[in-house]
């Protein structure tokens, strides 16, 4: 359904109508995404390394491409509180994944990079990830892939407000 079709479909009460089947069609695609991302997160931290915990993956993948950046920063881009951010990358540290030099702006503050090794194993598993991805699309468009990720980019951009 496009344009008028919308409205037309979301009007009425409890069994069928007021409700925007889109957005119940989007809201469930999003759950069976979101729940197999997370299995995925899990499973390629204990690639990168056996006692890395999920959620610091993503800490990973933001290090890799954004390069170096203070911890503050990134609990912000994440939306967790600066404790959590800190038992994360304190995680990461012990794991020698993550390495601190003094911020060249702010010789107070701390900024946060990948270790060689972090970026060796991250960077690994992430190809690995790239090729599945590959195969499972093989039979897509390239437009097609292009026009998902614009789209999931123009999302994601509208759920950092």
């Amino acid at each position: 359904m496009r344009g008028a079709d919308v409205h037309a479909s979301g009007s009425g009460g409890e069994h069928g109508q007021g409700v925007d089947h889109e957005f119940l069609a989007l809201e469930r695609e999003l759950s069976v995404f979101l729940r197999r991302a997370r299995a995925n997160s899990g499973e390629m931290a204990r690639e990168v390394h056996p006692d890395l915990e999920a959620a610091a993956y993503g800490l990973l993948v933001r290090l890799e491409s954004t390069g170096p950046q203070r911890a503050t920063d990134l609990a912000v881009y994440f939306g967790v509180g600066k404790a959590t951010m800190s038992r994360q990358l304190h995680a990461l540290e012990r794991l020698g994944l993550v390495a601190r030099e003094t911020d060249p702006a702010d010789g107070r503050a701390s900024l946060v990079h990948l270790t060689d090794e972090g970026l060796e194993r991250f960077t690994s598993v992430r190809d690995a990830r790239r090729g599945r991805y590959a195969l499972k699309l093989a039979d897509w468009d390239r437009a097609e892939i292009a026009e998902l990720a614009r789209l999931l980019h123009h999302f994601n951009e509208r759920s950092e407000d």
